[in-house]
């Protein structure tokens, strides 16, 4: 049967790769936790090689940290780490903007502003993952249309790092950034003006690296520092994650329960495309 070929093992990799880190980026595995590759393999419906391979890559990206023999954990939210990834990405986008702009077409602006709708929208209503959604569609239109493949990996690498403490913000109160800074880069688009479209961009960045100054109002304050032990009681409860315990090993009991709205159990088989917006 040619319309059946097995699955191509670095699929997997990345199937489990955006699985895990998406729930890191979600809250669903909270700082400090203790992550296994049983478990995870389990809750994926995959062996733990591609799991191990995705600790593996998450763990170069500052979103998990790990210690030889000992355990690998979800690293904490590091004010001066988000600060650093801020000024990266930005820098990405102002390149993109300035790229882009003279290439727009109607089109790509209503593209944009249909976005804007959505995210005004959808931070009136509290739903941050809907207002994230549609932040990445309005950003994706500049950095698609500048074909800058480097800014957009770039981007891809470092707005998880960002995106975990704007979850935490916004769940705190806060109002999920502007759509009326959102409103003056699609004008400045609309009318072909370079220098203000990227004069508003470094502006939304800047105003997002201010984020990670603001005190944390939440009630439990988060891991800060790597030479804090790991979490050794669960690290959430059922309905927000998968548990942690002391047992680091790979040979750890998978664990039983999943988190509502957690790691999908049909990663392995179901086409994901890794999100390549921003969240601002």
């Amino acid at each position: 049967m040619e319309a059946i070929r097995p699955v191509s093992r670095t699929l997997l990799r990345d199937r489990a790769y955006l699985a895990i880190r998406d729930a890191i980026v979600a809250g669903e595995i909270e700082p400090g936790a203790v992550v296994r590759d049983a478990e995870f393999a389990e809750l994926l419906g995959l062996s733990r090689a591609p799991v191990r391979e995705a600790f593996s890559r998450l763990v170069d990206e500052g979103l998990l940290e790990s210690k030889p023999q000992s355990y690998t954990r979800v690293t904490p939210v590091v004010a001066a780490d988000v600060r650093d990834a801020a000024a990266v990405v930005g820098a990405m986008h102002e390149l993109a903007t300035r790229v882009a702009v003279p290439r727009l077409f109607a089109a790509d602006v209503e593209t944009m502003r249909s976005a804007n709708e959505r995210f005004a929208a959808a931070v009136r209503a509290g739903d941050v993952d809907a207002a994230l959604d549609a932040d990445d569609e309005l950003h994706d239109v500049l950095v698609r249309v500048s074909g800058n493949r480097a800014a957009a990996a770039t981007v891809a690498r470092y707005t998880p790092l960002i995106r975990r403490l704007e979850r935490r913000r916004f769940g705190e109160g806060g109002n999920c950034r502007s759509a009326g800074l959102h409103d003056r880069l699609i004008d400045a688009c609309a009318a072909g003006d370079t220098d203000e479209a990227v004069t508003v961009t470094a502006e939304i960045w800047r105003g997002l690296a201010a984020l990670a100054d603001e005190p944390d109002r939440s009630e439990t304050p988060p891991v800060t520092g790597p030479g804090t032990p790991p979490v050794t009681g669960p690290a959430a409860s059922p309905a927000t994650g998968p548990a942690a315990s002391p047992a680091t090993g790979s040979d750890a009991a998978p664990a039983t329960t999943q988190s509502e709205g957690g790691l999908p159990a049909d990663a392995a088989v179901d086409d994901v495309e890794p999100a390549t917006g921003v969240d601002h």
